[in-house]
């Protein structure tokens, strides 16, 4: 890993699930976007939910205290039909806010399609053109997987294009 300098980002990104809740660290500036790891936290499915939720709350913590990110980027509730499966996903959901608040870092929500947009160039992107994408831009020897950790990977990467943006919008 290269040494991070002033003007450098560390961008954690978070796709919360119950089952898989994607990450996706990156080292961000204006030069250059280097990917320090990614991958998943995958919690016992036999487990109730309260342990579910505390494993993904620990898990992003451990990250957060070895990483130390600058920001995190997570991924909007998407609200499906099932209102039970929108109050678990948003309960992963607050795991990682919890996380993030606790550390006094800022959290950034993205909806999927403003990341895959970012990315890809459409937001209908599918979730392989996401990972291959990822594949390329970071330079990484195989697509990330699973599809989840490429999702935080382009979450991540969205923040820090929006970060990008806005600064030169403002002169700064």
């Amino acid at each position: 890993m290269e040494k991070a300098s002033s003007k450098d980002l560390i961008i954690l990104g978070i796709d919360p699930g119950t089952c898989i809740t994607g990450y996706g660290i990156i080292l961000y500036s204006a030069h250059k976007q280097q990917a320090l790891d990614f991958g998943c936290i995958r919690p016992p499915a036999k487990e109730l939910l309260s342990q579910r939720y505390l494993i993904i709350f620990n898990g992003l913590s451990q990250l957060m205290d070895q990483y130390k990110p600058n920001a995190v980027a997570i991924e909007t509730q998407f609200v499906s039909k099932n209102p039970q499966s929108a109050i678990k996903l948003g309960m992963a959901r607050g795991m990682a806010v919890l996380a993030a608040t606790q550390r006094n870092i800022p959290v950034y929500e993205y909806a999927p399609k403003r990341a895959k947009q970012a990315v890809v160039g459409s937001g209908a992107a599918s979730k392989q053109q996401v990972q291959k994408m990822m594949q390329l831009l970071f330079q990484l020897p195989l697509p990330p997987t699973p599809e989840d950790a490429a999702d935080a990977l382009a979450l991540a990467l969205c923040h820090g294009h929006t970060l990008s943006i806005t600064k030169t919008l403002q002169g700064i």
